[in-house]
């Protein structure tokens, strides 16, 4: 019940920012002013919370971007996962390292000095993991003659699957605001396709770190993410402010 409880975390983040961003004040307008680029890195909240709130989880994610204009930036996150999940018909767990690469495109127009962000953008993920099935039971309809239930399993599948890997693509929309100096929280929403993974048909890929849950019937996943993130300046590039009549 405790990990149902992120979903509301991640809402009032949103909210919290929408409402940072609305409420910071104007600068006085100039005809020229010195705009920041450089590095922020930092760290994906959500895992940490999620490794407090479930004994199953275990996970860490580094996020970062490198400003290259004054709209686009290239970004990227690296992690680690692990994932224990039973239900009434199996008990799997797995774990492993993911490299996810892309860009955001910042569609908020600053006011003179913020470094805020309302972003769309796009990330390619890969990912190296391992699977171990713990147990499983074969789904019976008809429990009127009391079958056992065991039969039709087969114990060789009981073990760990090695060297897996998985390719996905990203959608992720989200936005980043100024806390305090050079410090941001930010959030973010990815909705998440499988181009292609290496699991064997014997045992298909259930939950890929980095990716998440993975169905029978559908290659599309979602995830989220909230981070806080320290801004690392490297040099300045002037700008022209718009000045309206």
């Amino acid at each position: 019940m405790k990990e149902k409880h992120i979903s509301t975390y991640i809402t009032s983040i949103f909210l919290l920012l929408s409402l940072t961003l609305i409420a910071q004040e104007t600068a006085k307008d100039s005809l020229g002013y010195q705009q920041r680029y450089g590095l922020r890195i930092g760290i994906d909240l959500s895992k940490p919370i999620r490794s407090f709130l479930n004994d199953n989880y275990r996970g860490l994610e580094l996020m970062g971007d490198y400003r290259l204009t004054q709209r686009h930036y290239i970004a990227a996150e690296i992690g680690t996962e692990e994932n224990t999940i039973e239900d009434e018909y199996i008990s799997f767990s797995s774990k492993g390292n993911y490299l996810k690469v892309g860009f955001d495109y910042n569609t908020y127009e600053n006011w003179y000095g913020m470094e805020n962000m309302i972003f769309a953008g796009a990330r390619y993920g890969f990912g190296t993991f391992n699977q171990t099935l713990n147990s499983y039971s074969i789904y019976n309809q008809n429990h009127y003659w009391q079958e056992d239930q065991s039969s039709g399993r087969n114990p060789d599948l009981l073990k760990e699957y090695s060297g897996l890997t998985a390719h996905w693509l990203e959608v992720v929309v989200g936005l980043k605001a100024e806390l305090f100096n050079n410090l941001y929280l930010g959030a973010s929403l990815r909705l998440n396709y499988l181009v292609t993974d290496s699991s064997s048909d014997a045992f298909p890929a259930l939950w890929i770190p980095g990716f998440n849950k993975v169905t029978d019937d559908s290659k599309f996943g979602v995830g989220f993410n909230y981070g806080l993130t320290y801004f690392l300046p490297l040099y300045k590039k002037s700008k022209k402010s718009e000045i309206k009549d």
